[in-house]
């Protein structure tokens, strides 16, 4: 099939939303036209699985523009936006991808994404990954490498890589500084209370937040928790990351402790059961509960459902859990991704820099096809510098360079 999508004729909406965010996207727009020139992807096939949504339909015909034959699904059944994936297909794209989809069909999509026989994938989560090994090792003879948008992707494919069993090169894209520093913390920590304020109408100010995990994500919600008015509880299994958030004005304590003040949860570690049933069993009545994290294994949903005695819609995209005590617990966006499921996402100019990357990580894969072992690589320094220097250049700033008498002298150890 060319394409699956919901409704081909939302097509002209979603041309719209692309048109938007790029007029926003700067790097974006410089890197289409080195491409279109140099055709870094001519005869390469990208199967891409990213949230699939304007910013990422932009990122699609940036690769399209060098050439690339592009074969797109979404990483999300909740973030797949139907008008936007109608656009990409209605110029001829290989779109497979539809919101609120079934988890059958979600990875029948996956599945058709790959059978072009990709060169390059760029993945956010694994699951293009995982499927590709664990079922349809058949479509990897043509297979150079790919790139990984976020945390939970990387576990996994580090995961593969400690077992030896991984068998191509891929680019931690989340681990650049300019993806970890900005996107997980400033695109993160605007874009998860996009999410959360616009589903709930409430007010943030006054209330405890609890947030779960203090990385770079976790921070950034923090932050903007902070600036919202809002008292910051961070729970954690990092000592040091602990320590920070302390130094860094937030209350630390046990998820246990924390789940009898908490007015809203947010958790956002990439790891499995989080928020469990006996959490639950201590929450207020009208507690929030929501997810930042890659997949849906944050909040235990099966162990939620089993608590309550009625489950109801409370408002669009809230799920509300009555228990046996006649307290109402609250999931937005079904425990998945919050900022996506519930929001369109990080900014754009964020993903301008996080896609700038996967665009150059691609084009560096190609470039060095056969030269890279079969593990997962650092985005090269350069690349990094490149897309904080054309982030300056768009935004026109300049910053000092060395002297060659500071060269010497850095280098120096009896001055």
């Amino acid at each position: 099939m060319k394409y699956d999508v919901a409704d081909i004729t939302l097509a002209v909406s979603g041309k719209q939303k692309i048109d938007w965010v790029k007029s926003y996207m700067p790097l974006l727009r410089r890197l289409e036209d080195e491409f279109a020139e140099s055709k870094p992807f001519n005869n390469i096939k990208v199967s891409l699985s990213v949230h699939l949504e304007a910013k990422t339909a932009y990122l699609c015909k940036v690769l399209a523009s060098g050439g690339a034959d592009m074969s797109v699904t979404g990483s999300n059944v909740l973030s797949t936006q139907d008008d936007v994936a109608a656009a990409l297909a209605s110029e001829g794209m290989k779109v497979y991808a539809k919101y609120n989809a079934s988890k059958d069909e979600y990875f029948k999509h996956i599945e058709m994404a790959l059978e072009n026989k990709p060169h390059i994938i760029i993945d956010d989560g694994g699951d293009l990954i995982n499927l590709l090994y664990n079922k349809r090792r058949d479509l990897m003879e043509n297979l150079i490498g790919g790139c990984e948008e976020t945390t939970t992707g990387i576990i996994r494919l580090r995961a593969m890589e400690a077992e030896g069993v991984l068998e191509n090169p891929m680019v931690a894209v989340n681990d650049a500084y300019c993806k970890h520093m900005f996107d997980n913390r400033y695109g993160t920590g605007q874009s998860v209370w996009d999410g959360i304020n616009r589903t709930t109408n409430l007010i943030t100010a006054g209330k405890n937040v609890v947030i779960a995990g203090y990385g770079w994500c976790g921070r950034g919600i923090a932050m903007r928790a902070k600036g919202l008015g809002a008292k910051v509880i961070v729970t954690e299994i990092d000592s040091i990351k602990a320590v920070e958030a302390v130094m860094d004005g937030y209350e630390v304590m046990k998820m246990e402790n924390a789940a009898k003040v908490g007015d809203i949860f947010i958790t956002v570690t990439g790891c499995d059961r989080i928020i469990t049933k006996e959490h639950m069993e201590k929450m207020k009545d009208g507690a929030i509960l929501c997810n930042a994290g890659h997949f849906d294994a944050e909040i235990d949903m099966m162990g939620i459902e089993a608590l309550a005695v009625e489950m109801k819609e409370r408002r669009k995209n809230i799920m509300g859990y009555k228990m046996q005590d006649g307290r109402w617990l609250n999931v937005l966006a079904e425990g998945r991704l919050v900022n996506l499921a519930s929001g369109d996402g990080h900014p754009a100019e964020i993903m301008d820099m996080s896609f700038a990357l996967q665009a150059l990580g691609a084009e560096y894969l190609v470039k060095n096809k056969g030269k890279l072992g079969n593990n997962v690589l650092g985005v090269p320094k350069e690349i990094d510098l490149r897309v904080a220097k054309m982030k300056l250049e768009s935004w026109g700033m300049e910053i000092d360079s060395l002297t060659p008498h500071q060269i010497e002298y850095l280098a120096s150890w009896n001055v």
